[in-house]
């Protein structure tokens, strides 16, 4: 928004941006993480020591 408002020649920081459009009741649009969406194609591994019973380190 900072960008667009400075090629239009208004002169003004992120900051006061930001609080002017909580003001007015705008809100950006950001994309959403898609963090644990997973690829259906992707080969799924087995969990090796499901079954292991870990008594000591190394």
């Amino acid at each position: 928004m900072v960008r667009h408002l400075r090629r239009d020649g208004i002169v003004a920081g992120r900051h006061r941006v930001r609080r002017l459009m909580r003001v007015m009741g705008m809100e950006a649009i950001y994309r959403k993480p898609r963090t644990s969406v997973s690829n259906s194609q992707h080969r799924v591994f087995p969990y090796l020591l499901r079954d292991l019973t870990i008594d000591s380190p190394d």
